[in-house]
C-alpha cells in the first residue's frame, strides 16, 4: 500500500487549505484511514479518522468544527479540508491507513502504512 500526501502549503490565519491523500497499491475499500501531524519538538498527534466506508469520523478536540475528513473509494483518496486555520496548525501532516480489522482507532502505533507528509504552515 502507498500513500501519497498532495495540498499543503503556506496560509495566513483563518485562511483555508485542502489536502488530499491518493492510496494505490490496495483498495482502500478494507482501510481506514486517518490524518496526524507532528510539529517541531513535538510527537505525532492524532487529527481526523475516517471509516472505510466513509460513516465513521473521528476527530481532535483541537480541530473539531473547523477540519472535515472525506474519501472518495472511486477515486481512492482521503481529503481534509482544514478552515479557519490557526498558527499552532503548523506541522507536517501525515496520512496514514490501516486495515478494518484492527477497529476504529486513533493511536498512531496502530496504523501499518504511512506516506510521506506534506508541510502546513500557517502564518500569523
Amino acid at each position: 500500500v502507498q500513500l501519497v500526501e498532495s495540498g499543503g502549503g503556506l496560509v495566513q490565519a483563518v485562511g483555508s487549505l485542502r489536502l488530499s491523500c491518493a492510496v494505490s497499491g490496495r483498495t482502500s475499500s478494507n482501510l481506514h484511514t486517518g490524518w496526524f501531524r507532528q510539529a517541531p519538538g513535538k510527537e505525532r498527534q492524532f487529527v481526523a479518522f475516517i471509516s472505510w466506508g466513509g460513516r465513521v469520523t473521528y476527530y481532535a478536540d483541537s480541530v473539531k468544527g473547523r477540519f472535515t475528513i472525506s474519501r472518495d473509494n472511486a477515486k481512492i483518496t482521503v481529503s481534509l479540508q482544514m478552515n479557519s486555520l490557526k498558527p499552532e496548525d503548523t506541522a507536517v501532516y501525515y496520512c496514514a491507513a490501516v486495515d478494518r480489522s484492527r477497529g476504529y482507532t486513533v493511536r498512531a502505533s496502530d496504523y501499518d502504512y504511512w506516506g510521506q507528509g506534506t508541510q502546513v504552515t500557517v502564518s500569523s
